[in-house]
């Protein structure tokens, strides 16, 4: 049977990770994958523990509450993919702070040939078996018919890039010189980075690029990026799940006018994986969002009003806050 990579997952993979095979999240996608809606149902319940709120599967291309929803979730997986069958191949599994992030390829077979998929795959635990909520990246190539708007998740508290004493080491380096003002701190940047690490997505490499393995490669990466960052757009990062190894961080985009007047950029909800090496520093940043690809959206094709779309997490500019000062030891 031919397979159809989407990527040298390899290359960003790594070296190998445990991973715990109970955990629900990989059970849960297992069962959604072997088409037994009933198993997977058994891992949520109709609301969450606290909030009296539906328990959800966040996809990219829409959300799905409640028992019924999670049950119209499962059952449309295959289709969603004009796919026969699937099958699950967890590859990184990080879990602390009561969540875990699951990096896996989705083989799905489509008229005999396996399409791989990369994805991320986020659960939050209600219990040490159970789930309050499922949330699914990938990237919108990969989804026949989906456009590049991945609506936020989070409603962010405030506009403002998160203190990076959230995270440590590497990782807060690495966040605090991505958000240095005026402009990325591309020296302080290169500074967590390991001799050999690999900076790449989640995406068709026939349409991004192959991932960069040298430190000239990065540095190019991330000079590009200190023309339009924070001065165009901030990631402000909502969840954190940290092993010590591993830190994986869901963001939402926060977008200046001149982000959206130069770079056409909106409001959208990415994820990334950071790994340390065993000098500390990064070994791979492993990234799943559609920035850039704003300007490929059919908007009557989205559920999300443009207008609307557009006024999500939108400031007129990135003000001299207090936020700024904390990117500093």
């Amino acid at each position: 049977m031919k397979i159809r990579k989407s990527c040298d997952l390899e290359t960003l993979y790594g070296h190998t990770h445990p991973i715990r095979e109970d955990s629900p999240e990989l059970r849960f996608m297992d069962a959604v994958c072997a088409g037994d809606t009933e198993e997977a149902l058994s891992f949520f319940h109709d609301l969450k523990l606290f909030g009296g709120v539906k328990s959800a599967i966040d996809t990219p291309y829409g959300r799905f509450e409640g028992i019924d929803g999670i049950r119209q979730f499962a059952q449309g997986w295959l289709k969603r993919f004009d796919a026969q069958s699937a099958t699950l191949s967890p590859i990184i599994q990080t879990i602390a702070g009561g969540r875990v992030s699951l990096e896996a390829v989705i083989n799905f077979n489509v008229d005999g040939e396996i399409n791989q998929v990369p994805m991320f795959i986020i659960g939050d635990f209600r219990t040490a078996t159970t789930l309050d909520e499922i949330r699914i990246y990938c990237h919108y190539t990969f989804v026949p018919g989906l456009q590049a708007y991945r609506k936020p998740i989070f409603k962010s508290a405030y506009l403002e890039v998160p203190d990076p004493d959230l995270l440590t080491g590497a990782v807060r380096e690495y966040y605090a010189a991505l958000h240095h003002c005026p402009a990325v701190d591309v020296e302080r940047i290169m500074n967590c980075i390991g001799d050999h690490c690999v900076f790449g997505g989640y995406a068709r490499w026939e349409d991004v690029g192959k991932p960069a393995t040298t430190h000239e490669d990065i540095r190019k990466a991330y000079e590009h990026m200190a023309t339009y960052i924070p001065r165009c757009v901030g990631m402000r990062f909502e969840t954190v799940i940290d092993d010590g190894r591993t830190c994986v961080i869901e963001w939402v985009h926060i977008v200046t006018r001149a982000g959206r007047e130069e770079l056409g950029r909106i409001a959208l909800s990415g994820i990334a994986a950071y790994e340390r090496g065993e000098d500390g520093l990064l070994c791979s940043i492993r990234i799943s969002d559609y920035a850039g690809s704003e300007n490929t959206i059919e908007w009557d094709k989205v559920d999300t009003p443009e207008a609307k779309a557009k006024a999500i997490n939108f400031v007129e500019t990135f003000p001299p806050y207090v936020g700024c000062k904390s990117l500093e030891y």
